[in-house]
């Protein structure tokens, strides 16, 4: 099993919160992920993630000038934009079957 010293993608991409009492037995720490870790569990493009958080409409953690975010930030984004179904469809536009008088070409005499 590789170390978090030995491990350098691991070292930089997620972070250990240290906890004290009863939640230190319970969790080691929470995780958090880079944008594009985030993006990339959300199925969005991270171009998208990363504005959203600059704009500051998504839940988001900046350690210094490094954006993160925690689990609980994404089922927050995921909770934000789910929308539930409205039932409503707008009609279909039909297009006319039966040829009107007013269709036809003038008629020669």
């Amino acid at each position: 099993m590789a170390t978090p010293s030995s491990d350098p993608q691991s070292s930089h991409r997620h972070v250990a919160a240290s906890r004290t009492g009863a939640d230190n037995a319970s969790d080691s720490g929470t995780l958090l992920y880079t944008p594009a870790e985030a993006a990339r569990r959300l199925q969005v493009p991270e171009s998208w993630l990363r504005r959203k958080a600059a704009a500051r409409t998504v839940p988001c953690t900046f350690l210094g000038k490094h954006l993160r975010f925690s689990p609980t930030d994404l089922t927050a984004i995921i909770a934000a934009a789910a929308k539930p179904a409205t039932g409503r469809r707008r009609p279909r536009r039909r297009t006319p079957t039966a040829v009107r008088e007013r269709d036809l070409p003038p008629a020669a005499d």
